[in-house]
């Protein structure tokens, strides 16, 4: 019912930036909480960033003054631009959405993940 799609990972040097993308699409009455996790190789998936459908957003310690998430709820995607990028920000990247569908009821929704690698 809900599909999301990530954009804009790659192969980044230390200290450059890069922009991720995700879109939502389907049916669906509302999109709530967006956000972007991650997982690194023999990790657990963590949290990156979210924020709410207005506005309000919370970041990991370790990437904040970094990142920044943002959206746009006209065209239902969220953004994470990533600046400073360190080799230990090399991880998969997942979208995630709470999403109100039909009949009414919240649901959770991931993307298939995008894969940053920070690396000179």
């Amino acid at each position: 019912q809900v599909q999301l799609v990530e954009s804009g990972g790659g192969l980044v040097q230390p200290g450059g930036s890069v922009r991720l993308s995700c879109a939502a699409s389907g049916s669906f009455f509302s999109i709530n909480g967006m956000g972007w996790y991650r997982q690194a190789p023999g990790k657990e998936r963590e949290l990156v960033a979210t924020i709410t459908s207005g506005g309000k957003v919370n970041y990991a310690d370790s990437v904040k003054g970094r990142f920044t998430v943002s959206r746009d709820n006209v065209k239902n995607t969220v953004y994470l631009q990533m600046n400073s990028l360190k080799p230990e920000d090399t991880a998969v990247y997942y979208c995630n959405a709470a999403v109100t569908i039909y009949p009414l009821h919240d649901a959770d929704y991931w993307g298939p993940g995008t894969q940053v690698t920070v690396s000179s």
